[in-house]
């Protein structure tokens, strides 16, 4: 079965309440329409259902984003982690276009709006990509996304040590949480070369949990870094990326 786009691809777009537009043209959609969408679809929570939903509150976004997998979830951490992403939405539109005489669908399950552009990102278990109907249905989405030049993205179990980590540190997401003083305190603080423990045990004075959630907050933020493909611990070395 082929997978060559030949018939346009026409975009819908459900909007804030009940208003969903269709049938646009997916090269001439705009961005500012497509990063206002509502989900395409909605859900509810069911005893004994399949797949674990739900909603996180998204630093990036300022706001509840929805997931319908844990795996979902994990892709919508690293999202909201990742400093080149300024917008996410969950669910952002339903494509459509002819193949072999049939019409096919296909929603998305986020948009990523980075410093580099648009990108569509469909999450899937990696033993479910070799499928025929999802490497079809992946295959045109791509070649769809590509065409308005855009990046496809699909995404599968990433390396469980940095998933973790991500997790831990989002907890600490949250900057109205954090004592403006204290974040400002150990801006002017030179952390570049310094053991994660040992910046815990900076400024004294303070609260040394306190200290802690601060220097853990500023690794969420991007204002330093450090490997996470192994446990973090109090010998991981932070590095300054601004």
């Amino acid at each position: 079965m082929g997978t060559a786009v030949a018939a346009p691809v026409q975009l819908s777009v459900r909007c804030g309440g009940e208003a969903v537009v269709e049938d646009l043209e997916w090269m001439s959609a705009p961005l500012e329409l497509l990063r206002d969408a509502q989900p395409w679809r909605t859900f509810r929570w069911f005893k004994g259902q399949q797949h674990y939903s739900g909603t996180y509150w998204s630093a990036t976004v300022g706001d509840h984003v929805i997931y319908e997998s844990r795996l979902e979830l994990g892709r919508l951490m690293f999202a909201d982690f990742a400093p080149e992403v300024r917008h996410i939405v969950a669910q952002p539109f339903l494509l459509k276009t002819v193949i072999d005489g049939k019409v096919r669908k296909h929603i998305p399950d986020y948009l990523l709006l980075t410093e580099d552009g648009p990108v569509v990102v469909d999450v899937k278990p990696r033993h479910r990509l070799e499928k025929p109907t999802v490497a079809f249905t992946f295959a045109w989405t791509r070649e769809a996304v590509a065409s308005r030049g855009w990046r496809y993205e699909v995404w599968s179990e990433p390396d469980p040590y940095v998933l973790e980590n991500v997790r831990f540190l989002a907890g600490y997401r949250r900057d109205w949480l954090f004592d403006p003083d204290l974040v400002a305190a150990l801006r002017t603080v030179e952390l570049d070369g310094i053991a994660l423990g040992d910046a815990f045990r900076l400024l004294p004075e303070r609260s040394r949990p306190l200290v802690k959630s601060v220097v853990l907050h500023l690794l969420w933020s991007g204002y330093v870094k450090t490997a996470l493909d192994r446990p973090l611990s109090s010998a991981h070395v932070l590095r300054r990326t601004v």
